[in-house]
């Protein structure tokens, strides 16, 4: 016997089969992390991130610093920053030149991407980083991940132990006038007023720079070590660079973050994981890169 209704039915679901798929992607929240393991198996595996580092217990080594390329040339279009549920993010584009900015150099071996940016965040009553350094948890902590250029998809790399890079940006509240900071943050950080809600999105108003986000950052000051994705799937693929001056964010901003709402309607507040353990990782901190004297090479290569 045949029953139209029911095909109607399975058609219904087989059309929405790839939409629950992507879903996945993104069913977890911040309210009990330690199930992500449940549905990511990777998340309670080894080289989680974040971390605690200490000045006092990392390795310092010399390193050529890191190539920031193009990041300080202009976008070709207007960043579109969006409210996903979890974090504030956006999309990085390709500059004036094509291309999108990208870092190499430090312990990279290869030339990594820019994919995007996104921000963790504490509460009124809490600190919100994601990373601790020097037994401090921060206000706020900004993401930009790159993805290996030797894999065409960011789902390609996240699937090799090389595939990403994450430059961590830590911030501390200040009470003063924050227009000189870094202008391109406070472009990201007026378009919080637009994205209260579940998926909304704003266009910023002026052209920015990927480096513009840095603003008078010492960029050859910074910690290093080998950890994960901090959201699921927790791939643990990440070599991370947590850099280690802290740049001012002002009060007035900070609270902005606070407004958002998340997929339920719930304050979007306090989304940055659980410290994670350290195991046997080493964590190195770089040190001015001095070459070698012509001298000093024949010797080494007389040892």
């Amino acid at each position: 016997m045949h029953f139209p209704a029911f095909d109607d039915f399975y058609q219904r679901i087989l059309f929405l089969l790839p939409f629950a798929a992507n879903f996945r992607s993104t069913d977890f929240d911040y309210q009990a992390p330690v199930r992500w393991q449940n549905t990511y198996p990777a998340c309670g595996g080894s080289d989680q991130s974040p971390i605690a580092i200490s000045a006092r217990k990392v390795i310092p080594l010399s390193l050529p610093p890191l190539v920031f390329g193009v990041y300080d040339e202009f976008f070709d279009e207007l960043v579109t920053v969006s409210n996903n549920g979890h974090t504030v993010e956006f999309k990085v584009p390709t500059t004036i030149y094509g291309v999108r900015p990208y870092v190499t150099g430090g312990l990279l071996q290869d030339c990594y991407e820019a994919e995007g940016v996104h921000f963790h965040w504490g509460s009124p009553v809490s600190k919100g980083s994601e990373h601790v350094l020097n037994g401090r948890r921060f206000d706020l902590e900004m993401h930009i991940v790159h993805r290996n250029t030797k894999y065409l998809t960011f789902e390609e790399a996240q699937e090799n132990s090389d595939g990403v890079t994450v430059l961590a940006v830590l911030f501390k509240v200040v009470r003063a006038d924050p227009t000189f900071y870094q202008p391109g943050l406070n472009e990201v950080f007026s378009s919080l007023l637009h994205l209260g809600n579940f998926n909304s999105s704003y266009t910023v108003q002026e052209r920015i720079t990927l480096g513009s986000l840095l603003g008078n950052l010492d960029r050859g000051n910074f910690y290093t070590y080998k950890g994960s994705l901090t959201t699921p799937p927790c791939s643990p693929v990440v070599q991370w660079h947590v850099f280690g001056q802290v740049l001012p964010i002002s009060h007035l901003e900070l609270p902005k973050f606070w407004q958002l709402r998340d997929r339920l309607n719930r304050p979007l507040q306090k989304n940055f994981r659980p410290l994670q353990s350290q195991e046997n990782r080493q964590i190195f901190h770089r040190q001015p890169f001095v070459p070698l004297q012509q001298e000093q090479l024949q010797e080494l290569i007389w040892l």
